[in-house]
């Protein structure tokens, strides 16, 4: 976690002149243009969903049926101002898929975020769902009904009134002036589909082909109709409705493991990277290092996270898993990467903190990540991938020792950067030092195992030249005790290299020979 409070204080101090933390847009490169800056809307657009513009569709197409068949509302298309992130939770936990921006406007330019011009800055922005009819929904949060909206069923068929309720959804995008959005606009070539697809990404370093990016959610909507799926393991999603123009896309890095990948900042439950509007009938991606930088850096990260947490547990034994809704912020400038655990509770009272950063203190508790990853010169998957396993195997060491083991942890990164001339990791000296011993010790030992399973690469270690010498535990691998053993030691009251090697002979009395030997290289 070397120097991040540092550049922490720094960015912070800048957020106070700037207003914000948004990374600076750069140039797009490779095969995919993902735009990063606000959203740009253009006029309002007359959303065909609603119920009086899918009655006056059924008048064209059914005159004598319409006076018979009454179009209900099945849908409200709402939004909601939250006061502050606690209600902005309740509005996640309530199950709502939320945008920051309408979805009845024309977007003009695409981007990541959107801020309401009338609302104030540092104010959460305007909250924007489709809530189903008679579905429960916080109803003490400021909220509107913007429209009252019939949304055909997902399978679009005939039913038993005699209705093609696809065609009138068709003929609705008509006569609100929408006919350019259909993927056709004459009825003997029209297209239609359930969208589905592959998100793939490309590790040059495994010389394999592309994998899935997996367990991220895929998400389309054509003004208030909207779908989405999570990818599975090969990178394969379906949406579960049909679909007669062509949908906006977007994905969400909120993964099916419950890490978001994104800032707090944004008030959103991860970032997302916007593909515009696509086929019907789904489309597919293929990410590499060449790729728009932020969009190939949010799916390495995704897919370390994802084999992470699945290689937490197996059939016999597991080591603890990140907290489920853990957040993961990514810095493409930085080359500084942390631990915090801040959403989880760390540090917020301790009086360093505040000693630390003073007055700019309180804005830690605004956005509250848990790891960052410094991405500066990680410029391929096995870089960004062995940065992301670092901080990882430290969210799994906060798991198991808590937060007052954290706090001390921390203590002494800061206490000992400043102290010390900004040397990383301190001297090894300084009050508190075990407790950064144990846990960095842990953290690039875990870094260097995954590393060395996923390339084959048998040689590579990581922070070796550090002071608490990781190697420790990679001899002792070598030798069988592995990654579970290992960690079920790591538990709170061990805070120094003696006090480990001590509890690793009292469980594994089989290894104590090779422990002894292990310590023993590194006094």
């Amino acid at each position: 976690m070397k120097n991040f409070f540092y550049y922490l204080a720094a960015v912070l101090l800048a957020a106070s002149c700037t207003g914000s933390l948004f990374e600076t847009p750069g140039g797009y490169s490779g095969p995919s243009s993902v735009p990063h800056e606000m959203i740009v809307l253009g006029s309002r657009l007359d959303d065909p969903y609603t119920v009086e513009n899918m009655t006056k569709a059924l008048g064209s197409l059914y005159p004598t049926k319409s006076d018979r068949v009454v179009v209900e509302a099945t849908h409200l298309y709402m939004r909601f101002l939250p006061a502050d992130d606690g209600e902005f939770d309740e509005l996640v936990d309530a199950g709502l898929e939320l945008l920051d921006h309408p979805v009845d406007y024309e977007v003009i330019r695409e981007g990541d975020y959107y801020h309401d011009p009338e609302i104030p800055e540092d104010q959460i922005t305007w909250q924007y769902a489709v809530v189903e009819k008679d579905a429960a929904y916080p109803k003490h949060i400021r909220h509107e009904i913007l429209d009252e909206c019939h949304i055909p069923a997902t399978d679009g068929s005939t039913k038993a009134d005699g209705i093609d309720w696809s065609e009138v959804e068709r003929e609705a995008f008509r006569l609100t002036g929408n006919e350019g959005l259909l993927s056709s606009g004459n009825t003997k070539a029209r297209e239609s589909g359930t969208p589905q697809g592959r998100i793939t990404i490309v590790d040059d370093k495994t010389g394999e082909g592309p994998v899935g990016v997996r367990g991220v959610k895929v998400s389309c909507n054509s003004f208030v109709k909207f779908a989405h799926d999570y990818t599975d393991d090969e990178g394969y999603y379906k949406m579960n409705k049909n679909f007669n123009s062509r949908p906006r896309y977007r994905i969400v890095f909120k993964n099916k493991c419950g890490f978001a990948i994104g800032f707090n900042l944004l008030f959103q439950p991860a970032s997302a990277s916007t593909l515009g509007q696509k086929s019907p009938k789904g489309a597919d991606l293929r990410i590499s290092s060449s790729s728009e930088r932020k969009l190939f850096t949010r799916s390495v990260v995704n897919n370390a996270a994802y084999e992470y947490f699945k290689s937490c547990r197996n059939d016999d034994e597991n080591m603890r898993t990140p907290p489920s809704n853990l957040r993961i912020w990514l810095f493409q400038n930085l080359d500084v990467s942390s631990a915090v655990m801040l959403q989880q509770g760390a540090l917020i009272d301790d009086s360093i903190i505040s000693d630390f950063l003073g007055e700019y203190t309180f804005l830690l508790k605004l956005f509250l990540p848990d790891l960052t990853i410094g991405l500066r010169g990680a410029d391929d998957y096995a870089e960004v991938y062995s940065r992301t396993i670092h901080e990882l195997a430290h969210a799994s060491h906060f798991m198991q020792v808590g937060k007052g083991y954290w706090n001390e942890y921390i203590k002494y990164v800061i206490t000992s950067f400043v102290t010390s001339g900004f040397i990383t990791y301190g001297t090894g000296s300084e009050e508190g030092a075990g407790y950064c011993e144990i846990g960095e010790m842990w953290a690039y030992y875990l870094q260097s195992k995954f590393y060395r399973e996923r390339y084959g690469d048998p040689e590579t270690a990581f922070g070796t030249e550090y002071w608490f010498y990781p190697q420790i535990l990679l001899y002792l691998d070598d030798r069988g005790l592995n990654k579970y053993r290992i960690f079920a030691a790591l538990t709170s009251d061990i805070n120094s290299r003696e006090m480990l090697k001590k509890k690793l002979v009292s469980m594994y009395p089989e290894f104590k020979s090779a422990i002894i030997q292990a310590f023993g290289r590194y006094n």
